[in-house]
């Protein structure tokens, strides 16, 4: 497995983010994405509001040095939500789950919710290896399905 290190987001690092949310692979798998995963403006605009909200925690994911992608929490409706974001080109060699832990090692908000469309069972069974446990179900409009999807929210206490 590759060696995983989490850090602060680099300006450096906003380029090879865009680049992994416009891929459509991608995209499809995690449902709930930009309007338009090709729109710069809109994707800096969302970076900039990100990174300067004091309750969001976001961090880079370096996995033997490339940046693999991305992890935050944030306040979502008055609860403490985690996400993620892989490169597809590393999915499957346990980084994910690796930074998740490492990510919730080093954040004390409990309880923390995490959501994934309901037939995104990868990222699923990265949230159950972590500690999360089901608590409901919603259902959205998935942008990068045109359509209106079920997913899963769960929770670690």
């Amino acid at each position: 497995m590759p060696r995983i290190e989490l850090r602060p987001v680099a300006p450096s690092d906003l380029p090879i983010f865009f680049e992994h949310g416009r891929d459509p692979v991608a995209c499809r798998m995690a449902a709930f994405t930009a309007d338009d995963p090709d729109d710069r403006a809109a994707f800096d605009a969302h970076w900039q509001r990100n990174l300067a909200n004091g309750a969001n925690t976001t961090r880079t994911i370096v996995a033997d040095g490339a940046v693999a992608g991305h992890i935050a929490s944030f306040l979502r409706e008055g609860d403490f939500e985690v996400t993620y974001w892989i490169d597809r080109a590393m999915w499957g060699k346990g980084i994910a789950t690796a930074a998740l832990r490492a990510f919730l090692d080093s954040i004390t908000t409990r309880p923390i919710h995490a959501r994934a469309a309901a037939d995104n069972v990868a990222s699923l069974r990265v949230l159950e290896r972590c500690g999360f446990a089901p608590c409901g179900r919603d259902r959205g409009f998935a942008n990068a399905r045109g359509e209106e999807i079920e997913e899963i929210i769960v929770i670690l206490h």
